[in-house]
């Protein structure tokens, strides 16, 4: 529906009209070569061009009116992870897909939108996914929804989750429909439930491995596990069941050589057992020579400093050492620099001058800084200390968000944490630009509201042999809370302070050719991702040389891959590694001259989906009735249309209005040439100018 709105009065328009007519009266009442027909016509065009001009004075506007009708939607979100494939056969699965087509179809007849989905939006047929994450896949499509006519979901699953949180502490206003698939009975099997141990040992020292196993039905007889490490048996335990449902075995393994081991973790297999591939396990196993250590300086607890702690603790290879004066006693020894591989400065030059002793010691030495600026920051004593920081003195502060700078390329990043970055909550600054060292690298910029500023948030530079990064905002923490909030995880705020501390605390790399594995560990569900830098002379990447890339397990064959590197491709991916420990190397010709490099990752199998196949339809149960759902098992499947349609899920009528200027129209332009045309063209042909 449409309608003209205008800025004056309507009745102007018959003024229009009037001057239109007046205006070709006076123009085509004098003697013409032309005769009375033609004049006429000629007396029509120029009244109805100067009318529409006229009438456009006006200020007319067309308002359009549409109504949309939003059908209810319906989601089918299918649980296509492996334990269901474990425990179901591709007749049954066939089955199940016709039934849930059949009842898409006829909720679609009766007014419903319906789509069918996989677990992480992944093809609902193929039911190869290593992971059962139902929470996650559930608010995936909640959010897809939100503002939509989302009237309910259909969860069709074993009811069995291995990653996440439990779908019943979803804060869900929709009705969830559950259908029960899988075996429910209860089978005898032995499994290794986890393996607990630490990824890093020392040389030399003994490390604990403990094997949980747990034993499902009626199991009389005793149980062993088999440690071994490159088939050779290390120690064994036999323990008897007697009714229990986990047992517990304890062993000691000495760190021999450094690099990493794989240590296999066998259990007794039962005549009975169906499922025997959570019969063995692997631990895996990095022996280094000793820890890095990180020392933080600051003159009062902060929530920052527990982010940080949060950050480091993960790493095995590094230790934290907190000095707060006054509050933690800290070994004299490691507040001399040089002991410490990274010093991290939180506040340096407080007012009340409780570090400044300490940092001018560990600006005077070699040892590389992380300084996080705050409000309690003396800036104005930071140039004199040797800091290249300078800040307009008296300067109030300011809200800034953090924007990930893409070019930035001491190391890299994953495609995700741009995005999540953008999302975090403001830090307080410095208001005002500022100096910093013209060689300084940015990682992060500052936004302020939409618009991203050149001034650094987050930036590194090299003094000498050591680094120095500076966070000139305060308030850290909250990024790592909100993070969590809003992915039950923090990974991209461990990655950028993980990998900005590493890369800190280790020596400057010169060489002109570096090929590594983008993390240490991949599982055989990704695939395993190699990052190659090509670098001039003067250190600026370049491209356009092919990598020759060799991968080989410990005990097996090479197998040679070969890739270009190009603006924005200097990236490769290689998929379908089995689990194991790999080596490789990579080589490319520089100036004539072979470069080299060679390293080592590890390719972990994920085995949760075969730890327990019997399917919790209480869960379901619950689920559905907590929601005013129902639930089903698959042999009900064809009830489900018939009770979702007895729903009564209403459509909604959704208004849109667009307001366009007539003025802007094209069709009244062509309308107005074509009217200017046409009098020329008459005029012209009658024998007149």
């Amino acid at each position: 529906m449409s309608r003209l709105q205008f800025e004056y009065s309507p009745l102007l328009v018959f003024l229009c009209l009037a001057l239109g007519l007046a205006y070709a009266y006076w123009l085509y009442t004098a003697k013409h070569p032309w005769g009375q027909t033609l004049n006429r016509l000629l007396f029509a065009l120029r009244a109805a061009l100067v009318a529409i001009l006229a009438f456009l004075l006006l200020g007319p506007v067309l308002k359009w009116i549409q109504t949309k009708t939003e059908k209810p939607a319906f989601v089918f979100l299918v649980d296509n992870s492996r334990s269901v494939a474990e425990t179901t056969d591709s007749l049954q699965r066939e089955a199940w897909w016709a039934q849930l087509m059949d009842a898409k179809q006829r909720l679609e007849e009766n007014g419903h939108d319906v789509e069918v989905v996989g677990l992480n939006e992944s093809d609902p047929r193929r039911f190869q996914q290593t992971a059962s994450d139902l929470s996650t896949a559930m608010r995936t499509q909640l959010q897809k929804y939100e503002g939509k006519n989302l009237a309910g979901l259909v969860l069709l699953s074993d009811g069995l989750y291995n990653e996440g949180t439990s779908p019943l502490y979803l804060p869900l206003r929709q009705p969830v429909y559950t259908v029960g698939v899988g075996d429910t009975t209860a089978r005898t099997d032995v499994a290794i439930q986890s393996l607990v141990y630490n990824k890093i040992a020392y040389q030399g020292n003994r490390f604990p491995l403990r094997a949980e196993v747990r034993v499902t039905g009626r199991v009389e007889a005793d149980i062993t596990v088999t440690l071994s490490r490159d088939g050779k048996q290390l120690a064994r335990q036999t323990q008897p069941v007697n009714g229990q449902s986990l047992l517990v075995m304890d062993f000691q393994v000495n760190a021999e050589t450094t690099g990493l081991q794989r240590l296999e973790v066998s259990a007794t297999v039962l005549p009975t057992e169906r499922n025997t591939r959570n019969n063995r396990a692997s631990a895996f196993v990095e022996v280094v020579a000793g820890k890095r250590q990180i020392l933080l300086v600051a003159p009062a607890p902060h929530p920052d400093i527990k982010a940080l702690r949060s950050v480091v603790d993960q790493n095995p290879n590094y230790e934290l050492i907190v000095h707060i004066p006054g509050i933690s006693q800290t070994d004299a020894a490691l507040l001399t620099p040089g002991q410490a591989q990274l010093a991290i400065f939180h506040q340096p030059l407080d007012r009340e001058g409780k570090t400044a002793a300490l940092f001018s010691t560990f600006v005077k030495s070699q040892t590389s800084l992380l300084l996080l600026l705050g409000p309690r920051t003396r800036l104005e004593q930071l140039p004199p200390q040797g800091i290249g920081l300078s800040f307009a003195s008296g300067n109030p502060w300011d809200q800034v968000t953090a924007v990930v700078n893409p070019a930035f390329r001491d190391f890299v990043f994953t495609e995700k944490t741009p995005g999540v970055f953008a999302s975090f909550p403001p830090v307080q600054v410095p208001f005002g630009k500022f100096g910093y060292p013209p060689q300084a690298q940015v990682l992060l910029y500052q936004q302020i509201g939409s618009i991203v500023t050149e001034r650094p948030l987050l930036l590194s530079w090299e003094e000498g042999s050591r680094k120095i990064a500076a966070l000139t905002g305060e308030g850290l923490w909250r990024w790592r809370l909100r993070e969590y909030a809003d992915h039950s995880q923090t990974a991209a705020f461990d990655e950028v302070f993980s990998k900005l501390m590493q890369y800190l605390s280790t020596t400057d790399d010169k060489r002109r050719f570096r090929s590594f594995p983008l993390k240490n560990e991949f599982t055989t569900a990704e695939p395993v991702t190699f990052e190659s830098q090509v670098y001039n002379a003067l250190f600026e990447p370049i491209f356009g040389f092919p990598i020759a890339l060799e991968i080989a397990p410990d005990e097996g064959p090479r197998t040679p891959y070969s890739y270009v590197t190009g603006p924005g491709s200097s990236r490769y991916r290689v998929g379908d590694l089995k689990e194991g420990i790999y080596r490789y190397r990579a080589s490319t010709v520089l100036e004539g001259k072979r470069e080299e490099v060679t390293g080592q990752f590890l390719v972990t199998q994920q085995r949760v989906e075969s730890q327990n196949l019997t399917a919790d339809f209480g869960l379901l149960r619950k689920l559905a009735a907590e929601t005013n759902g129902r639930f089903y098992t698959a042999a009900q499947l064809n009830e489900l249309p018939a009770a979702i349609v007895q729903q009564q899920a209403k459509a909604i009528l959704r208004t849109q209005e667009e307001f366009n200027p007539l003025i802007h129209s094209k069709w009244l332009f062509a309308l107005l040439v074509l009217l200017i045309a046409l009098e020329w063209f008459l005029r012209k042909y009658a024998g007149a100018y």
